[in-house]
Order: structure tokens, then C-alpha cells, then sequence
């Protein structure tokens, strides 16, 4: 794989790949390459964004039944920080950071075998069987990391709006969580989980191979810029955002402390429209689309960056 390859298996057809391999023969990315830049670049993502994922987890809780808490971004922001400090926003972060490895693993790992099958005698991935790739790595990402790791964050989040928060740190909230739910309580809303990241992998994954497609042209070993990555990124994370955002709410609705109302994801999708309207389907919109966009923009840029390092220390040859 050549150093300047961006997100190289799910992308570039193998004849991208070879260019610091000898004329002519295709060289795949190392899995192990792959599963080691992910997880890197995804534990400096979360990092960095993972304020606007926690306002955007309160602002999909906050129902107006209660009636809301908050007036909106802000409102949530001084409310969080006059509460708990700057710390409070990062409530949460641990389970997220912690699952960052095994997901980019299943993700990345997922991905590459499919569309290592899927591309064309000339090595090329159309945008179509992108998106099946991609929906195939978002599936299993969603039943094998994420759901059990968002679960938890949710928790932990509408935790701290209790009078009392009754998790102390991230194992002993799993400790409780499982102690007093079992297993079953890390995968609430494991359908919707499954729905959201499907949809997420195969929006993001469809929109980066016509955007990679059509910047390279008829040159496949034509370079991109590490910006231009980066943009073409946050553009198919908002694609994505537009595109599955209603599930997004409904999943994190089914995972919090007050879960039990709802009787499936179907019963809470209907709850929701019921007695909220259809804008409630869009709630944390906003802050979700700032989160969404930098983090698949900075995931692209790093994993560049983390993957050069590796071509040079790591030889797999």
C-alpha cells in the first residue's frame, strides 16, 4: 500500500495499492495495518468530538413530556458545565474509547473481505456494491461493538441526570448494568442499533467511493490530498446524518434508563410520533451533524496519516 493511500481496502481497487510494490503486482493493506490505524485514529476522534455527541445524546432524552430540560444547544452546554464542570460533558467518553478498537476491527476487517470479493477484474469497487460492503461491515460493527458499547454510553449519560447517578466509573457501571439486567441489558435496542449503523456504513461508504471515483477519473493511483479527504468525508457524514437520523433517536431512546416503556422499535417509533410529532425524530440534529462530520473527516485524515508511519516501521511484504 503506498503512503498516501486514504482508507485503502473499502476505496481503492488493489492495482490503488501497489504503487510502493513492484510494477504490476497489487499489494492489499495488512489487516492488521488496517485494525491498528483504525482504532488509533478513532480513539483521537472521539476525543476530540465526543462533547457534541453528549449534547446531542441529552437533547434526543430530553422529552417533552417532561417537560424539556434544555432550551437547546447551548442551553444544554451552560447547564452541563455550571452542573458538573467541563468534565460533565465528557460524561460518557470511556465506553466509547474503550470500544473504539474492536469496532474499527469488525469495521475495517469486515469491509475488506467483502469488497475484496465485490470489485470488478479491474480491481475497481463501483458505488453501488459499496454500499453493500458498507452495509455489511455497519451490520456487523452494530451487533458484535456498538450496540453493547452505546448502550452503555447512554446510560451513563442519562444516568448523570439523576438526583443521584448511580455508576461511578465505566466498569462499574457494566458491573451494575449486567448484575441487575444481564448481558441482555448491554444490547437494548440492538435492532435499532443494527438499523442506524447499517444504514450509516452503507450512506458513508456509497458516498466516498463516487466521491473517490470520480476525483481519480481514469487515473486509479491519481493522489489525494489529505484536505480533500477530509472534506470528502464530512460531506458523506452529513449524508449520512440527513439520511438515518430518525433511527439514530429511536436507538437511543431504546437505550436509555427509561427503555422500558417501550415494548419494541416499532412501539417506540410510534410512541415518538404520537406524542412528540415527526420533529422529534430530528432532535440533536445539529449537534450530531458537527460530531458526524468531523469525526468521519478526522477518521479519514488520520488513518492516512497513521498508515504511512506503519508502511514505514511495520514492513508486511
Amino acid at each position: 500500500m503506498s503512503g498516501h493511500s486514504t482508507f485503502v481496502s473499502p476505496f481503492h481497487p488493489p492495482r490503488c495499492l501497489a504503487a510502493a510494490a513492484p510494477a504490476g503486482k497489487a499489494k492489499f493493506t495488512h489487516p492488521g495495518k488496517a485494525i491498528l490505524a483504525g482504532g488509533i485514529a478513532g480513539g483521537i476522534e472521539i476525543c476530540i468530538t465526543f462533547p457534541t455527541e453528549y449534547v446531542k445524546t441529552q437533547l434526543q432524552l430530553d422529552e417533552k413530556a417532561n417537560p424539556p430540560k434544555y432550551r437547546g444547544v447551548v442551553d444544554c452546554v451552560k447547564q452541563t458545565v455550571n452542573g458538573h464542570g467541563v468534565r460533565g460533558l465528557y460524561r460518557g467518553l470511556s465506553s466509547l474509547v474503550y470500544g473504539s478498537i474492536p469496532k474499527a476491527a469488525v469495521r475495517f476487517g469486515v469491509f475488506e473481505f467483502l469488497s475484496n470479493k465485490m470489485r470488478d477484474e479491474s480491481g475497481r469497487l463501483d458505488s453501488k456494491r459499496g454500499f453493500l460492503c458498507g452495509l455489511g461491515a455497519g451490520v456487523a460493527e452494530a451487533v458484535v461493538v456498538v450496540c453493547p458499547m452505546e448502550t452503555v454510553k447512554v446510560k451513563f449519560i442519562h444516568d448523570q441526570t439523576s438526583a443521584n447517578p448511580k455508576y461511578k466509573g465505566f466498569f462499574h457501571g457494566v458491573r451494575e448494568i449486567v448484575r441487575t439486567q444481564g448481558l441482555r441489558g448491554t444490547y437494548q435496542g440492538l435492532t435499532a442499533t443494527i438499523l442506524k449503523q447499517g444504514s450509516n456504513q452503507a450512506i458513508r461508504f456509497y458516498v466516498m467511493t463516487v466521491l473517490r471515483n470520480w476525483y481519480k477519473g481514469n487515473d486509479p493511483n491519481k493522489t489525494i490530498n489529505p484536505l480533500v479527504t477530509g472534506m470528502f468525508g464530512a460531506v458523506a457524514g452529513a449524508a449520512s446524518v440527513f439520511g438515518n437520523t430518525p433511527l439514530d433517536v429511536i436507538k437511543t431512546r431504546m437505550q436509555g434508563l427509561e427503555a422500558h416503556k417501550y415494548k419494541s422499535t416499532m412501539d417506540c417509533a410510534v410512541k415518538i410520533m404520537k406524542h412528540e410529532g415527526p420533529s422529534a425524530f430530528y432532535k440533536g440534529t445539529v449537534p450530531r451533524l458537527g460530531r458526524v462530520c468531523m469525526d468521519v473527516a478526522i477518521v479519514f485524515i488520520i488513518y492516512e496519516e497513521v498508515v504511512k508511519v506503519l508502511n514505514i516501521v511495520w514492513k508486511t511484504d
